[in-house]
């Protein structure tokens, strides 16, 4: 006979099956046999080991649960409601229904309880890491003797697609590399994926995988034995490096006719087979969305222990902050990313008798300036630290024998860092940036669209922005990604025209706390050219030099490296007595947030004969240019070459410039010889080989 206690876990386990297959029946959509398989282990996790207060679910010291097999969302949503963050029943009813909390996937920031958003399978799992990352860090810099302010783990529940994506090999590797003895992830191997069995296309022995990765291994052979999975949290728990417990289950366990079938995966089970199950399970009613009391009241009291833990916690962080007053200060300035008085003073400024520079080392520049004074901003690169200048001097690198390092080595792993840097800037405490060339953004694109749907402010850093950087040719060479990346709402584009707009993109990148920003930084040098107006960058747009003698017949609008060009055309066009106004447009997302008043003051609705000139994609360009205007753009591949030989052979030069105004304002054909060749035609989408 069961115990008074294990009756009550089968209640409250068979409480969370019941709510997920009604949920997802009442939807008509969705995933039951996940929940219903994961219940038990949800359970125990919650109930056991997971250090939380549905109270306060941003408390700062707690663990951290991510469910990586987002489509699973009910499981997470029963979780929530029964142990009260704050859904109700009728939250749970309104499953994937418009405007409701409980989504078809976990949306970060829409309900409480929710550490990420998940869904594109693997992300939950590669995010994980880099939340223990961070937890690392901010233990080995804050905690002192007799003060740990910072300890606590990140779950993670993953599945069988979780791992067959990408994004988890890489972030494997990198957290065995790591060490990172507080990553506790469960596989849910059932066995099933929505094609059939996983014999179709995944067979590799995983526990073996991961013990390659450098990480602890257990196995629960029986996914509703409580005290295995118990043990084994309890085993992983004392081990250094990160574990994988693999979880044997059952997908649809209970239902008579679809349990471990495909058929319990990816669609409702269905009326008749959901009374089946209840009946099965032996469960008290047949009506939909039936929660018993004794159910409730148990998963609540759980959940309400995380009062008292907190509590305590905070009586640990009074006395820290009695003991390391500056220490302290610096630790909650990180957690609510203040930033402290003057972080800001030793960013440096050139003159326009200055050397020319690269955006890219000015950037690192500015980086390092920041750095000093704000010591919770980390980051790094995809092994390319050199080329992207985005070592910090005197950092220290990251690692397994220094967790308090600031610079990050993610290895050859754009994807894990992207997603990496988004557990990093959830957990909190820490400021990410990491960099790679813009070409390599293809790798890391998943977690960029997730940051800009989380709204995290992580900093991408770019650099190698054009076919100006040369030799290494059309493979190293970003032609469509400027315009693919300004396309993801939410994201902010900076592309400097040179190092004066570079440091004040730094200052507003850091300043910006409501979204992903990245910076379009060269390789190679360039003039300075917006001395003493580069606080225009703030506005995404601004008139850097003006017609003289007169209104301007023609605008010419330039981002980054082609700003300089546009000047150098607008002083040819003078001399010809034509008057031009050059417009540096280093962000089209934050010109389009202002007014629309600002915004014509900027581009005057009048002046018809508009050239725009980026190293890019045209693609967009007409918003700002208008029917009647010219994109200077490219619309093919690049070429191996000195990067000066690439611009001039694509028609990004000052020539074609003055040659498309004029044509523009009917005073000549509007080609350049290499406008013929080059950007030109491409500029209205010819294909050119």
């Amino acid at each position: 006979m069961p115990s008074e206690a294990q009756t009550l876990d089968r209640l409250c386990i068979d409480t969370i099956r019941t709510l997920s297959m009604d949920a997802v029946q009442a939807a008509n959509s969705g995933h039951p046999g996940t929940p219903m398989a994961l219940a038990p282990l949800a359970y125990v996790i919650f109930t056991r080991h997971l250090k939380h207060n549905p109270a306060d679910p941003k408390w700062a010291d707690r663990d951290r649960f991510i469910l990586s097999a987002g489509h699973a969302s009910m499981l997470l949503y029963s979780m929530l409601y029964l142990t009260g963050y704050g859904l109700t029943l009728d939250d749970i009813k309104n499953f994937r229904q418009w405007d409701s909390p409980t989504p078809g996937h976990p949306e970060y920031g829409l309900t409480p309880g929710v550490e990420t958003t998940t869904g594109p399978l693997g992300q939950g799992f590669a995010t994980g890491v880099g939340m223990a990352m961070a937890e690392a860090h901010l233990a080995a810099r804050y905690n002192k003797p007799g003060h740990d302010v910072i300890d606590h783990y990140v779950y993670a529940i993953c599945s069988d697609g979780d791992l067959m994506e990408g994004v988890a090999a890489e972030a494997a590797s990198l957290a065995g590399h790591l060490k990172l003895g507080k990553l506790i992830y469960f596989w849910d191997d059932n066995k099933i994926t929505i094609e059939g069995s996983t014999d179709l296309a995944f067979t590799e022995d995983v526990a073996k995988r991961f013990e390659g990765y450098g990480w602890h291994t257990e196995t629960v052979e029986d996914g509703n034995d409580l005290e295995a999975i118990d043990a084994a949290i309890r085993a992983a728990q004392a081990d250094p490096r990160p574990s994988m417990i693999t979880v044997k289950t059952i997908i649809g366990y209970g239902s008579p006719n679809k349990a471990g079938s495909e058929k319990a995966h990816g669609e409702a089970l269905g009326e008749e087979e959901i009374k089946l199950t209840k009946k099965a399970l032996g469960w008290p009613s047949q009506d939909s969305f039936f929660v018993p009391d004794e159910a409730l009241a148990h998963m609540r009291a759980s959940g309400e222990q995380g009062r008292e833990r907190q509590a305590e916690w905070e009586r640990r962080m009074e006395a820290f902050r009695a003991a390391h007053a500056d220490t302290a200060t610096e630790l909650d300035q990180a957690l609510s990313r203040t930033l402290p008085a003057g972080w800001d003073a030793d960013i440096p400024t050139w003159s326009t008798d200055d050397k020319p520079i690269a955006t890219r080392a000015a950037s690192g520049k500015a980086l390092n300036a920041i750095a000093t004074r704000v010591p919770w901003l980390m980051g790094g690169s995809a092994d390319l630290a050199g080329s992207n200048n985005t070592n910090i001097d005197g950092g220290g690198d990251y690692g397994p024998d220094n967790y308090a390092g600031r610079i990050l080595h993610f290895g050859v792993r754009e994807h894990a860092m992207g997603s990496a840097m988004n557990g990093m800037t959830l957990h909190g405490g820490v400021r990410v940036f990491g960099g790679t060339f813009l070409i390599f953004s293809e790798y890391m694109r998943p977690p960029v669209r997730l940051a800009a749907l989380m709204e995290q402010p992580t900093i991408y850093v770019y650099t190698h922005d054009s076919v100006g950087l040369g030799e290494d040719g059309p493979t190293h060479q970003p032609i469509e990604q400027l315009p693919s990346l300004r396309a993801i709402p939410g994201l902010i584009d900076l592309r400097p025209a040179d190092a004066n707009e570079t440091a004040e993109a730094w200052r507003f990148a850091m300043e910006h706390n409501e979204g992903p920003v990245f910076l379009s930084l060269t390789r190679q040098a360039l003039p300075h050219v917006t001395t003493g107006k580069a606080d225009g960058l703030r506005k995404g747009a601004y008139v850097l030099a003006d017609a003289d003698g007169g209104d301007p017949q023609v605008i010419l609008i330039a981002t980054g490296s082609e700003v300089s060009v546009a000047l150098e055309a607008r002083d040819a066009l003078a001399g010809e007595g034509i008057r031009a106004r050059v417009v540096s447009m280093p962000s089209w997302a934050l010109f389009s947030q202002q007014s629309k008043e600002y915004r014509d003051q900027v581009l005057p609705p009048a002046v018809h004969a508009r050239v725009s000139i980026e190293a890019a994609h045209p693609m967009g360009w007409h918003r700002w240019v208008g029917s009647e205007g010219e994109a200077i753009g490219i619309s093919r591949f690049g070429a191996s070459a000195p990067a000066k030989r690439v611009f001039q052979e694509l028609g990004l030069s000052a020539d074609n410039v003055c040659a498309k105004a004029k044509q523009l304002l009917g005073l000549g054909d509007g080609e350049s010889e290499k406008g013929r060749a080059g950007a030109g035609p491409a500029a209205h989408g010819t294909d050119e080989k």
